[in-house]
């Protein structure tokens, strides 16, 4: 019998552009931006970018231009992108994403050494102008990556327009020193992401329910007690701020009381929240939370009093993640306990699983997984991931007859992690 040549022909690619479009209108950005690697019909779908320039002044205006000449309803009339260019060098790209999302990038051009300096922004002003209509493009999430001294202001004017944004991330703000945020309508999530000279975050909100930030901790003024549900301080890279003190702190205290989901660093703990707790009442819990990755630093000798400790503040905890982080800032302070502080406690009774990532030592994971014996009234699946490793291990309980005086815990390791190896939401932004 001879041999069949079979021609693989790319049926996607030969489709007509209108639903090609359509086809990456439906796609998150994050994937719909891979397509550039199918072939070049994609490619030159995706790169196609209306090219202008002018001066920095002419950047609200070029990108405000962009917005209303875009027709959602029928891509295919469009460019996604603009590729702006301004004074020296500098550019602004402008991407259109799908889900009403807006991607501003200052990063590539000219990159001087910016200056310092401070921002204000005033979201969702009512403005009786911008009404919907079935041809224009309105942003309900704006992502502002390496906003400058320079282009900080053009930003501020295009961004008060935005009446209808709901989620902001700010992103690699290198001059960024003090940021003053104020929306009083729509603003639900706020994002800030490795601003490293950030000192002073001042925050004015009614509705915001997710905030998350990664980055050296700035000072932090919540003007009004929001009740987040969605917490994120990854702040492993230390303080950003030197004059911290315990009363600067209770305001974000409050904010975060009511969360469903957290992230905290063990230095922020013992430096920030237990001291802030004296200012409260013995009772004082996170009655809410869920799910809580805690990042903690590697030592030789692991101390795990301040995890425990604020465990004990957490009576609904379902989901715990643990990281050892070996560069993560370290406090020179001493053991802290908030014992006083917990006041009445019962154990916890709903913790579901646990996973450590990153400890180096075995002996480390199993002196936690017998600490957190004092404090649970139930058994939780105890996970283990050493770092650089992809085998997952399960710490069981030894039976009767194996159990020894050093430990009552043993390590399985796990072949099918699937469905039992989460991660914590804040991991996988």
């Amino acid at each position: 019998m001879g041999s069949h040549v079979i021609d693989h022909i790319d049926m996607i690619s030969s489709l007509p552009d209108e639903v090609l479009f359509h086809i990456i209108s439906l796609l998150p950005f994050e994937s719909a931006i891979q397509t550039v690697f199918l072939s070049s019909r994609w490619r030159l779908l995706w790169n196609l970018a209306l090219i202008q320039h002018g001066r920095k002044e002419d950047v609200a205006g070029a990108v405000s231009g962009f917005l209303v000449n875009f027709n959602e309803q029928d891509p295919t009339k469009n460019n996604r992108k603009l590729k702006f260019h301004f004074d020296k060098g500098h550019v602004l790209l402008a991407i259109i994403a799908p889900n009403n999302k807006l991607h501003l990038d200052f990063s590539s051009g000219n990159q001087e050494i910016f200056r310092k300096y401070g921002w204000e922004l005033e979201l969702n002003q009512p403005n009786l102008t911008l009404q919907p209509t079935p041809s224009t493009f309105f942003v309900k999430s704006l992502y502002l990556i390496s906003v400058n001294h320079l282009t900080n202001e053009a930003v501020s004017s295009m961004v008060s327009n935005f009446q209808f944004l709901e989620n902001l991330k700010i992103i690699e703000c290198s001059g960024l020193r003090s940021f003053r945020i104020e929306s009083t309508i729509k603003l639900l999530h706020l994002t800030i992401f490795d601003c490293p000279m950030l000192q002073s975050l001042h925050i004015k909100s009614f509705k915001l329910k997710t905030f998350r930030y990664r980055g050296l901790l700035p000072w932090i003024k919540p003007e009004y007690h929001f009740n987040l549900a969605d917490a994120m301080f990854d702040s492993r890279a230390g303080p950003g701020y030197t004059t911290f003190s315990s009363c600067d702190f209770d305001g974000v205290l409050l904010t975060i009381k009511n969360a469903e989901i957290l992230t905290l660093c063990k230095w922020f703990f013992k430096e920030l929240v237990c001291p802030s707790l004296s200012s409260f009442r013995s009772d004082f819990q996170f009655y809410k939370l869920k799910e809580l990755w805690w990042i903690d630093t590697s030592t030789q000798d692991y101390n795990n009093d301040a995890l425990i400790s604020f465990l004990k503040l957490c009576p609904s905890l379902e989901r715990l993640f643990v990281t050892i982080d070996p560069k993560g800032y370290r406090t020179e302070s001493g053991t802290v306990t908030c014992s006083k502080q917990v006041g009445k406690h019962t154990k916890l009774g709903h913790l579901k699983v646990v996973k450590l990532e990153g400890f180096t030592s075995q002996k480390n994971e199993i002196l936690l997984a017998e600490h957190l014996r004092g404090i649970l009234a139930v058994e939780p699946q105890i996970l283990a991931k050493a770092d650089g490793d992809d085998r997952v291990r399960s710490l069981e309980r030894k039976s009767a007859q194996s159990y020894d005086r050093n430990f009552c815990f043993k390590f399985v390791e796990m072949e099918d992690v699937k469905d039992f190896c989460p991660k914590h939401s804040h991991m996988r932004v």
